[in-house]
């Protein structure tokens, strides 16, 4: 199975954490395109089985101070139109969305930490985002959100922003951040400690809940890798 994982961040901050420990482990074949690193993205979307885009901390709308996000945009466009199986995780979500026309933009109240989710009963019922509790506690950090692009249909939500949805039958978007690892956050939480509300309160989230919050990210991706291949 041949895999990209299309990151915003060195692999060190950003990158795909455990999801892209789950694709190597099940032995398909990984590959990596660094949109900040400045070189030519993949010619041919289809040349894969499935793609997942990650984080990042820039925005996906900025096309001006990083140009090179109109030309992802490009290619999930692509994608979405061949049909090749996408997994969005919080700026690939709100990218997948702009690529399929909706709106996005600031949300009306960030999220930075550990917050509350739940599937609504579509997301009970769907293959990928049902493998997770109807309600869990999330690791979250974003600024901005997305409109529900046409023909999508939300799966999962909570006070603060939608959280998952999925367009057509091969493409999913999540909000939340379930690819995340302890050297991962504990990279972000040195980096970015002025955007954490209560530093003590999100460690103490990290040392309840990520254990749990691994076993939900291992079987959403792996659920989402069985229907792409």
């Amino acid at each position: 199975m041949r895999v990209l994982s299309v990151v915003h961040e060195g692999t060190s901050t950003g990158g795909g954490g455990l999801f892209e420990d789950l694709v190597e482990e099940r032995g398909g074949r990984l590959e990596r395109w660094v949109t900040v690193d400045g070189g030519a993205g993949p010619d041919s979307p289809e040349r894969y089985d499935a793609i997942m885009v990650f984080g990042g901390a820039m925005h996906p709308d900025q096309d001006r101070e990083h140009p090179w996000l109109a030309e992802e945009a490009a290619f999930i466009r692509g994608a979405l139109g061949r049909e090749v199986p996408l997994l969005g995780v919080c700026l690939g979500a709100q990218l997948i969305a702009r690529a399929a026309g909706a709106s996005v933009g600031p949300a009306m109240t960030a999220e930075v930490g550990w917050t509350s989710v739940n599937l609504n009963e579509a997301g009970r019922a769907d293959l990928v985002i049902g493998t997770l509790p109807e309600r869990f506690d999330a690791f979250q950090w974003h600024y901005y959100t997305f409109e529900l692009p046409t023909g999508a249909e939300l799966l999962a939500e909570n006070d603060a922003a939608r959280q998952a949805y999925r367009l057509g039958e091969r493409a999913w978007g999540i909000q939340f951040h379930a690819e995340v690892t302890l050297p991962m956050l504990e990279k972000w939480f040195v980096e970015g400690p002025a955007e954490l509300p209560d530093p003590a309160k999100v460690r103490a989230g990290t040392d309840a809940f990520l254990r749990d919050w691994n076993v939900h990210g291992r079987r959403l991706c792996g659920a989402f890798l069985d229907l792409a291949s």
